[in-house]
């Protein structure tokens, strides 16, 4: 059982990743959906502790994650 969720979790991140350049990439938004958080805010703490093991680790988190914000436009009135 536990063997067939992880197949499917595979694929779902395989089938997300984007390609640009010849660059694979996730948009965070995509990855909060996969991983099951219904708030943001929630998940952007995931965010900013992966970034800092990433510091923790000598890594530059530029080279892992990009600081690009999505923007919504809302409607007027």
């Amino acid at each position: 059982m536990q063997k067939e969720f992880i197949s499917k979790r595979q694929k779902s991140f395989e089938d997300c990743a984007k390609n640009t350049d010849g660059i694979e990439f996730w948009s965070a938004r995509d990855l909060q959906k996969l991983l099951d958080y219904e708030k943001w805010d929630n998940f952007l703490k995931v965010i900013e502790k992966a970034q800092v093991a990433c510091r923790n680790s000598n890594q530059k988190t530029t080279d892992h994650f990009a600081d690009v914000r999505k923007m919504v436009q809302l409607g007027s009135g």
